[in-house]
This record gives C-alpha cells, structure tokens and sequence, in this order.
C-alpha cells in the first residue's frame, strides 16, 4: 500500500509579517487627533451656532413686536371702527414737502420703515376678520387675539414668525381691529446658511491642520520605538550584534523603555557570552587531563601493565588528574552560577558580622598552625542582600588564598568595619605579593602569576574570578592592594541592608518558597496521577 504524502510546506511556512494592511502608529495618532479635534470643534461650533441663532431669532421676533407696536400706536386713535380708505390714509400717507418744497425722505416716517421690510407681511383686519390693508398678497389665515402674541409657525413648508395683536381704541379701550405680521425668516435662513458654511470650512481646516501637526509630532516623539525597531530588526539578523538603542536626549517613559530595553539585550549578550566562554574555558582546561590520562592508560595498554611500578605511577598521576578535573568542573558550575545571580537570589539577606564571626572561627580551627587576627570595628548584628552561602564561599576563597601564599610567615589578618552605607570586609596575608602588572588581572579566570599563584599550590586560577563575579552581581566591589615581598590585602564592599528594605526582602522570599512548595506539590500530584494511569492501562492490558 502507497502511503499517503504529505504536503508538509504549509506548516514549514511561517508568515514573518501580517500582509493585510495596517495603519503606523503616526497615522492612527494623526487620524484619531483630527477626529478629536473635529469632534471637540463640531461640539463648540454647535454650542455657539445655537446661541448665535437664538440671538438672531430673538431680534427678529423685536422687529415683528416694533411692527406691531407701531401700527397699532398709528390706528389706536379712531374712535370709529375701522375702514380700509382710513387705513390707507394712516398707513400710506401722501408725500410731505419740506421747507425747500422737495418731497421728504419716505423712510424717515417710522411707519413706513416697518412697512418697508422685505421679509414682513403687514395685514389690518376689522372687527369681524376682514382685511383692510395688506402690504403684500399671500396673507396667511386670520386668527383673532386678547393679546399680543408672537408664535413661530409653518408657513408654504418654511418656518416663519407670525406676530398677532389687537387694536384697542384710546377711549373705551374697545377692539375696532386686528394686525397680524408675518416674518417669513429670509434673512434669518440666509444668515444660517453662511454661518454653517463658514463653520464647515472653519472644522475641515481645523482637522486638516490638527492632522499635519500631530502627524509631526508623532514622527518626533515616536523616534525612540522607530529605534527600538530597527535594533530589533538587527539583533534578529545578527545576535552577536553591538547595535543597540541610541541614547535619547528627553527623560520619559520612551527613554526608560530604550535603557530597559539595551539593558536587557546587554543582559542576554552577557548569558550568551558566559555560555560561549564556559564551553571554551571548559575544553579548553580539560585538554590536558584528558591527554594526561589518556597517555597514561595508553602506555599501560601497550606495556606499562606488566610493570608494577608503571602502574603505579600511572595510576596515581590519572587518579590526580581526575580529582583536577572534579574540582575544575565544580568551580566552573559554582562560576557560572555567579552569574545568574540576579535572577535566583534576589531577595536573599544575610546577618554580616555573624558570617565573618563564623568563617574566621572555622579556619582558626583547621589551620592550627596559623595566626589569624580578627580586628572586629563594627560590634553590632549588620544585614546586606546576599546569600550566606555566597558571602561565606566569598571569604573562604580569599582566606584560602592568604593561608596558601603565607609559608615564610605565617599570619592571616581579617578586618571587619563599616559606614553609613557600606560593609567593608578586608584580608590581609604576608606572602609574596603581587607585582603591579600582575595585580589587574587576577581576577581573570585561570590566571596564575608565575610563583605566587602556580598549580603547585593547588587551584585552577577560578577562585578570584568567582569571588569578584558573587561580588559585583550583590552590588559590591573588590580590589587589591599588593606590594611583592610584602603580601597582599584584598577589600570587599557591600551595600548595608536597612531593617525595613530587609523585612520586605524576607517576606518576599517567603512568599516565593510557598509558591514553589504549591508548584512542587501539584508536579507532584500530577506525576502520580500519571503513574497511576500507567498502571491502571497496563493491568486493563493484562486482563
């Protein structure tokens, strides 16, 4: 039977990028800024429009009253009721001469300027809804009234005002007739039609300009992500790349995000590095056991078995070689955990003056023979953030290395003071010294000055580069001050730890054990479970 084949370049394939299309950041700043602002002028324009338009239709409606006012201040003072030919006369009176015997202005009389008005419609009804006089055709239905009243209405689909009142006689205060004044609003509309034109333009202006500039403005704040991109982009390419985030001159969120970003990519560097390096350092100071052993074990294949005293020899050299290469592993392990310090022992805290009180006890009891001095200025319990078996792996190396190069004399000092911020803890030994050349670079790892430091005192040249490493991953710092033919003194500083930064520290590891023992225990139940399920599957099988 043919089996199947499977198309497997689908599922090879892995989009690197979305290929539908996508605004950038700038445009949908820039388009959501001009939305904004449209939104926010529309809003503005409307508040302001209305109020405009209220003043408008106020006045308008103070036309329409004046009209009212002054026709019935001109009909008021009939006595009989009223006539159309009385109401022309007192409406439409003659050409007046002036003192040159020329006809006066017709718009210095107050009621033929109200009757003038393009937009109003002036009607005068008698008693019973007559019309007497109408300034133009199309008078809208007559409606009598007590009083004045002024209405908006619907006049022909088009709103307009409609101001009605009654005309009272002087004497007797009797009804002799109606005026009703229609304002079809012509003006007002006119005036609204320009204002919301010129509110559009205004809006479209406004939004067009609050784009550019936000636009602008995005391209100049969003500099720093346009930079953390392009690194992205090169770390992608090239891992082992330097590229990193530019400096950013400004103080805020972005900068804190570009030092946060560099500061992790030097991070990862470093662990990469450290990686690389342990393998190199590793075969490369394993080489020579190996070769030793392998010599040895090859001689004794070829004759060496058959002479006791080869073999011997033999066999103690390999034995010693292995025991090296034990104890470089182990110092390379304890190395590379040093540097992974931030991330496994953050909130570890540890009492000082009980650690130095406790490593120089101990060494006074292993190295009888030696005098070791403890010139203790402190007196007092002082905390700082590091892991006691850090810090005590720390002084062990250091007095190590005073009590192998002290052979002429002896003598061992450990001082222990303190300021108000640091922890300063001191060894001192009366070897050989080290010369200045020399002295920047002990700290390397696997490497020995030629006589004081030689493998035959024991060592792999890891002890300093440990030491330095636990040190500078709590925040310390170490030197030396060395002069040959007089010994040594190696100083240690570390950060002092308040009492209340120390609590938080300590409840924060506590709640880190619990989660790991609720994390142990589920691991735990589920590997039983498993089990457990194993082996109800294999007796099912069995039945």
């Amino acid at each position: 039977m043919k089996s199947p084949e499977i198309d497997l370049a689908a599922d090879e394939e892995t989009p690197k990028e979305s290929k539908g299309f996508r605004f950038s950041v700038k445009w949908e700043w820039a388009l959501s800024t001009a939305f904004g602002v449209l939104v926010i002028f529309a809003v503005i324009v409307l508040l302001i429009f209305n109020s405009f338009m209220t003043v408008l239709m106020r006045q308008e409606k103070t036309h329409v009253g004046d009209t009212l006012n002054v026709v019935v201040e001109k009909l008021n003072t009939q006595k009989e009721p009223l006539t159309g030919v009385a109401v022309n006369n007192l409406l439409r009176p003659k050409a007046v001469l002036n003192e040159e015997k020329k006809p006066a202005a017709p718009y210095t009389n107050a009621v033929i300027t109200s009757l003038a008005r393009d937009s109003q419609t002036v009607t005068v009804y008698d008693q019973s809804g007559n019309p007497l006089f109408t300034t133009r055709q199309g008078a809208i239905q007559f409606k009598r009234t007590k009083q004045q009243s002024i209405q908006t209405q619907m006049i022909a689909h088009q709103k307009s005002l409609v101001g009605r009142t009654p005309i009272r006689s002087k004497q007797g205060n009797a009804i002799i007739g109606y005026v009703q004044v229609t304002d079809n609003l012509r003006d007002y509309r006119a005036t609204q039609v320009k204002l919301l034109q010129i509110e559009v333009v205004l809006g479209l202006m406004a939004a067009l300009a609050a784009a550019v500039l936000s636009y602008i403005l995005a391209t100049f704040l969003l500099r720093p992500v346009e930079a953390i991109r392009e690194t992205i982009h090169a770390v992608r390419e090239d891992p082992q790349t330097d590229v990193r985030v530019p400096e950013m001159h400004h103080q805020d969120e972005l900068s804190d995000l570009g030092l946060l970003f560099n500061s992790m990519l030097d991070t990862t560097q470093r662990y990469m590095d450290q990686q690389q390096q342990f393998v190199e350092d590793v075969s490369h100071e394993l080489r020579t056991p190996v070769a030793i052993i392998q010599g040895h074990m090859e001689m004794l294949d070829r004759w060496g078995k058959d002479d006791p005293e080869v073999l011997n020899e033999s066999i103690k050299a390999s034995l010693q070689e292995t025991k090296r290469m034990q104890s470089l592993v182990q110092e390379m392990l304890d190395l590379q955990r040093a540097e992974q310090i931030e991330v496994n022992y953050t909130n570890e805290v540890s009492d000082v003056t009980e650690v130095v009180t406790q490593v120089y006890d101990n060494f006074k009891m292993i190295h009888p023979d030696y005098l070791f001095i403890l010139d203790d200025d402190v007196h007092q319990p002082i905390q700082a953030q590091i892991y006691r078996n850090h810090l005590e792996q720390i002084l062990i190396i250091l007095l190590d290395n005073a009590v192998k190069y002290s052979q002429k004399r002896k003598e061992v000092h450990l001082s222990y003071e303190s300021d108000s911020r640091n922890i300063e803890i001191a060894v001192q030994d009366f070897g050989e010294g080290i010369s200045q050349e020399n002295r920047d670079r002990v700290f390397n790892r696997f490497y020995r000055v030629d006589k004081a430091r030689s493998r035959t005192k024991g060592g792999n040249g890891l002890g300093l580069a440990i030491a330095k490493r636990l040190i500078e991953a709590y925040h310390g710092h170490i030197t030396i001050e060395s002069a040959l033919g007089h010994g040594s003194v190696f100083r240690i500083s570390l950060p002092i730890l308040a009492d209340a930064d120390a609590k938080i520290l300590n409840k924060k590891k506590e709640q880190a054990q619990a989660a790991n023992e609720i994390t142990g225990i589920q691991s735990e139940l589920l590997v039983n479970d498993s089990q457990k399920k194993s082996t109800d599957n294999s007796q099912e099988h069995t039945d």
